[in-house]
């Protein structure tokens, strides 16, 4: 048996975050972690996808370049491409979590699988481990949706998307969200045959409605086939091609391809956790009811991260893990507040988010005073050659504050934070046309959008104001 302040289950974003925080209050810290350390996003999540997509982009773009004066050939070596992906998540793996770990006073990293065996003792390898406070943080797994036949057919996940031997002739991904889209795009790019299926009428169906027209029209220019309003029946396999047959309008449709990708979203880790062994009750789709300190239904236990589900963000997990430990482990007492936290989209060009969108706007207020701007109204867009994209703001009718920012543009994820901060601190309009932007940049969208509220900028020339 051993004795700990605090012993945090789970060691990716929100259970680093804690640890860190636990270091810095002198707690004695447990820290279990069963595979990896780093969780979903430095293993397989958003580093080794985005480096993949960062070099299909580089791909795509050697062969299809917007200068009349570039162009070439290029070829693709997959094995390369994988190897060096392989090489740039062991080097963070190493650099921001065993390295990080080893220099954290007072944290000590236990291996294997936890469970709680009582409220106030969670057994490791079957080894009996006490605590005052406990912290789950064990994120989440792919969710793989219940089509007859898929299982038999056999599918990728992301994790296995991640690896592949060969690029596939054609690639069908039930799902258009983040996930399914970015490996749609990035496999397109590569060279596969790729089509889409999406439940809802559109893709990315939380996201302003602009926002999916558009990224479907740059999809499907680049031979991404994209089918809304999709249901699978039923996965069939034929001559060992996948079929499947989906519902749409009433009407039923096959699609053929050589892999299937399963990009349905993701469910929390919490089978297996003895949850009610310690009291903590969970939600309708498995996740860990947390308050805005992070604090569940057992007045000791914590959670963060995925595992208390939506937003399954990096970043969000990160700064719920800090709230936990601060409410845990100090006389401090913070909160937990969604209202400026961003997310975004790493298909090209990115969509990136911030705060309400026009439809909950008009939920909450009855009304919305809003602009959208096309991206070619932007002068760097211009000079770069690349105007696909827009920029939408929603702003409160009377005060004229900025409630929220909805960007599709190539730098959309990298432009989105001074929406963010906007957002964060009750910025106006006025402070955004007030505030002196470097020229050209994307960046002056957001200028250039808070202004279309009361000029007609086409009218205007470079740097107006």
């Amino acid at each position: 048996m051993a004795d700990f302040d605090f012993v945090i289950l789970g060691g990716g974003a929100a259970g680093f975050a804690a640890a860190v925080q636990a270091s810095k209050a002198g707690a004695r810290t447990a820290l279990v972690e069963r595979s990896k350390l780093g969780g979903t996003c430095v293993n397989v999540g958003c580093v080794p996808s985005k480096h993949l997509i960062a070099a299909a982009e580089a791909y795509h773009r050697a062969r299809h370049s917007p200068f009349a004066a570039i162009s070439g050939e290029t070829w693709l070596d997959v094995q390369a491409l994988v190897g060096q992906k392989e090489a740039v998540v062991a080097a963070l793996q190493r650099r921001k979590y065993e390295d990080v770990l080893s220099g954290l006073q007072g944290v000590e990293l236990l291996r294997g699988d936890a469970a709680f065996v009582s409220r106030e003792a969670v057994s490791v390898g079957g080894q009996r481990i006490e605590a005052r406070r406990f912290l789950i943080a064990t994120g989440s797994s792919p969710s793989v949706p219940d089509v007859p036949g898929l299982r038999d057919a056999g599918y990728l996940t992301n994790v296995e998307a991640l690896q592949p031997e060969a690029i596939p002739e054609a690639l069908l991904v039930i799902g258009g969200r983040a996930l399914g889209l970015e490996f749609a795009q990035l496999y397109a790019r590569l060279g596969s045959r790729v089509t889409v299926l999406q439940r809802s009428s559109r893709i990315l169906p939380d996201e302003e409605p602009e926002i999916s027209a558009a990224l479907t029209r740059y999809l499907t220019e680049e031979s991404v086939e994209i089918v809304t309003g999709a249901v699978p029946a039923r996965v069939d396999v034929h001559g060992g091609k996948r079929v499947v047959r989906a519902s749409i309008e009433g009407q039923e449709r096959a699609f053929e391809a050589d892999v299937l990708l399963a990009a349905t979203g993701r469910h929390p880790n919490t089978a297996g956790l003895g949850l009610d062994q310690a009291g903590v009750a969970m939600g309708p789709d498995g996740e860990v009811l947390v308050d805005e300190r992070m604090k569940t239904t057992a007045e000791h236990v914590f959670a963060a991260g995925d595992v208390t589900g939506p937003p399954m963000l990096e970043t969000a997990a990160a700064r719920q893990g800090y709230v936990a430990a601060v409410n845990a482990l100090t006389s401090r007492q913070v909160s937990w507040d969604f209202t400026a936290v961003p997310h975004a989209v790493f298909t090209d060009p990115q969509v990136a988010s911030v705060g309400l969108t026009e439809a909950r706007m008009m939920r909450k207020f009855g009304v919305c005073s809003c602009r959208t701007l096309p991206m070619e109204a932007v002068p760097k867009a211009n000079v770069v050659g690349d105007t696909r994209g827009l920029v939408k703001m929603v702003i409160h009718p009377e005060t004229r504050k900025v409630l929220g920012v909805h960007l599709l543009s190539p730098l959309a994820a990298d432009t989105i934070h001074e929406a963010i901060l906007a957002v964060k601190f009750g910025l106006t309009i006025d402070d955004l046309v007030d505030t002196v932007h470097v020229f050209p940049t994307h960046s002056e969208a957001l200028k250039l959008v808070a202004l279309s509220f009361t000029e007609d900028v086409g009218r205007l020339p470079c740097c107006a104001l």
